[in-house]
């Protein structure tokens, strides 16, 4: 049987080393051996011995109950075995993190991350509880993070001389050191979004970046 794909770039190849790595552009693949998180639905495929579980409250190694502000909740995968990770084809980023580093980061925007990395459900200083996306995950420590976007993501430096404002419910994250804020405009949404009455904006300030994808919230379709 011959096909365009069936092309080498399309096969999965045999784990080389534990944890994970890029499938492709839209795809996480993540050699378990003990455990990992993800969020639940994401799993795509598997091989091996693994087994999937949602977890509730718990103390010490268990998995606390973890939910963000989109109702986003994670699951454990224990085992050894290969599983691969997507989320409407949206594109797939693996970040590194090392001693020190700190990103918030929205949890529709999570896919999977090693157990390694410590995170917490923290609701946006100075957010209030209006917007989209304002309860958002705080990750630390040492490993490795899959984040899913759609479209390719823009990264705009902020600094303390230049403010950055964007949309509620097209960031993806940030750099945990940035000061939060709501920005109130009526001209960015009467001209931008082709409407009247106020728009809301997370304003960051200080020194770091913001991860912004090209899109905002995906409309739902009801079927007739």
């Amino acid at each position: 049987m011959k096909s365009d794909l069936f092309a080498s770039e399309n096969l999965a190849q045999a784990a080389v080393a534990p944890g994970m790595t890029l499938q492709n552009a839209k795809s996480v693949k993540y050699n378990v051996n003990g455990e990992m998180l993800a969020r639940q639905g994401s799993m795509v495929a598997f091989r091996g011995n693994l087994q999937f579980e949602r977890k509730g409250q718990g103390i010490g190694g268990m998995l606390k109950r973890a939910v963000t502000g989109e109702g986003l909740a994670l699951m454990s995968v224990r085992g050894q075995g290969e599983a691969w990770f997507a989320h409407r084809a949206g594109n797939c980023f693996i970040i590194d993190f090392e001693p020190g580093d700190a990103l918030t980061i929205n949890g529709r925007n999570v896919l999977c991350f090693d157990p390694t990395l410590s995170y917490e459900i923290k609701m946006v200083k100075g957010a209030g509880m209006t917007g989209g996306g304002l309860f958002n995950s705080l990750f630390t420590g040492t490993g490795k993070l899959a984040v899913v976007c759609d479209g390719h993501p823009v990264i705009i430096p902020v600094t303390a001389q230049a403010p950055v404002y964007v949309d509620t419910d097209a960031v993806v994250g940030w750099s945990a050191r940035l000061e939060t804020g709501l920005h109130r405009s009526q001209s960015v949404g009467s001209m931008i979004r082709g409407g009247s009455g106020e728009a809301v904006q997370l304003k960051l300030s200080g020194e770091g970046f913001v991860i912004v994808r090209p899109s905002e919230a995906v409309e739902t379709v009801t079927a007739h």
